[in-house]
């Protein structure tokens, strides 16, 4: 577990969160979503925030772990922001790739 896969779970969970509201889902997918959909990716969003949680807690001991979660999704938040509303494929694509970057990087013993 690295660091780099904690801040690209945490990438991808904000986008499901984000992918969780319909104006951002329209932007993101062009399709108007369906309530069934919105729940979902929101449930998810969440499940991946809680697996940067768990990503934390397996780095460091317990108060820096805690601490060091809402540090770095704020950091992972900040690029979002941007790539919503001006490259907001980007901002998709970014949050499938990154784990799977991330996850390649930590089992090659790169990350």
């Amino acid at each position: 577990m690295t660091v780099l896969l904690a801040l690209a779970l945490g990438y991808t969970g904000l986008t499901c969160l984000a992918l969780g509201m319909k104006r951002h889902h329209q932007e993101l997918l062009g399709r108007k979503p369906t309530e069934a959909r919105l729940r979902l990716f929101k449930a998810i969003g969440w499940l991946l925030l809680l697996a940067t949680t768990a990503a934390c807690l397996m780095l460091w001991p317990l108060g820096l772990a805690l601490s060091m979660v809402p540090i770095l999704v704020t950091l992972v938040g900040l690029p979002l922001i941007f790539l919503l509303p001006y490259r907001p494929a980007l901002a998709r694509h970014l949050a499938w790739a990154l784990p799977l970057v991330a996850g390649g990087l930590a089992v090659g013993g790169l990350g």
